[in-house]
C-alpha cells in the first residue's frame, strides 16, 4: 500500500528549516537562554550581594514601593498580600544583567570580527601574477634539461 504524498509545503518547509541560517539561529537562542541563566546567577548571587555591602546592606531584589500605601517586610510579603508593588531593585537586576550581556556580545563580536579579518586577509592573499608564473615555467624547463 503506497503512503500518501505529503504535501509540497513539507518539503519547502524541511529545505527553510535545514538551510544553515535557522539551524545556527536555533543554536544561538539555546546557547543565549544557557547564558542568561548564568548572567541572572551571576547578578543575583555575585554582584547584589556585593553591591549591598557597598550600599550599606541593601537588598536590591527588595527594593520595591508598594502602591496601596501599606508597608510589607520583603517583596515576596508584599505579592503573597497581593499589593501592587513598583519593583525598582529587580529592574536594577535587569540593568545590570543587560549591561553584562551586552558586555560580554560585545567583545564576543569584536573578537570574531578580528578573526574573520584575519581569515579575509590570509584569502585575499595575492597569487602569483603573470611574469611570476612563466618565470616558475621557464625555470621548471631549465631544471629538466640540466644534466
Amino acid at each position: 500500500m503506497l503512503a500518501p504524498k505529503a504535501p509540497s509545503w513539507v518539503a519547502e518547509f524541511r529545505a527553510f528549516v535545514m538551510r544553515g541560517n535557522v539551524v545556527d539561529l536555533a543554536v544561538g537562542i539555546i546557547i543565549g537562554a544557557a547564558f542568561t541563566g548564568v548572567v541572572g546567577s551571576l547578578v543575583k548571587d555575585v554582584f547584589n550581594p556585593v553591591l549591598g555591602i557597598l550600599t550599606g546592606g541593601v537588598d536590591f531584589s527588595n527594593v520595591f514601593f508598594a502602591l496601596n500605601g501599606q508597608t510589607y517586610a520583603n517583596l515576596e510579603d508584599a505579592k503573597k498580600a497581593g499589593a501592587p508593588t513598583v519593583n525598582i531593585g529587580l529592574f536594577i537586576n535587569a540593568i545590570i544583567q543587560f549591561l553584562i550581556v551586552s558586555f560580554a556580545v560585545f567583545w564576543l563580536v569584536k573578537v570574531l570580527t578580528r578573526l574573520q579579518v584575519r581569515e579575509d586577509a590570509k584569502a585575499a592573499a595575492p597569487g602569483p601574477n603573470k611574469t611570476e608564473v612563466l618565470l616558475a615555467e621557464i625555470r621548471d624547463l631549465l631544471k629538466a634539461k640540466a644534466p
